[in-house]
């Protein structure tokens, strides 16, 4: 069922820091336009590196599912990582069936790469929050 990682998702409290980061001090030179996904309370920008994407993630909005996260990680961190999946509604059926938490009542959203995903609690993935995308189609 597992197919590629699509990226790992880091939260900041601010994206134009932390492009610093990976721009500065590792080199990066493939960084996307930040935008906002008012839906999922973030604003989003995502930094290309040769086998995948870092996904820098910022609140947005007083009621950002982020706000808990920085709280106890002020500098912010690794939130989660995200795997594609060929099958959304496949995938999150197999995972209640083995017995994990699909958030969100296990309703798909659309992601940043304009796909759905669901997210799977870390209490059933050892600590981490894993994402799961439908393979987006076309470029991404």
């Amino acid at each position: 069922m597992i197919g590629k990682l699509n990226h790992v998702g880091v939260a900041t409290p601010s994206i134009e820091a932390s492009l610093t980061i990976y721009r500065d001090l590792l080199g990066a030179t493939k960084i996307g336009e930040r935008f906002a996904l008012p839906e999922q309370g973030v604003w989003v920008c995502f930094v290309d590196v040769p086998n995948s994407q870092i996904e820098l993630i910022e609140p947005y909005g007083d009621n950002s599912p982020l706000k808990g996260f920085l709280e106890k990680n002020p500098a912010g961190g690794q939130h989660h990582i995200c795997f594609e999946v060929p099958d959304i509604i496949a995938a999150r059926d197999d995972m209640v069936a083995k017995g994990a938490t699909v958030l969100n009542g296990g309703v798909p959203r659309i992601g940043a790469h304009k796909a759905p995903v669901i997210f799977v609690h870390p209490k059933n993935m050892g600590g981490v929050l894993v994402e799961l995308m439908e393979t987006p189609k076309g470029a991404h």
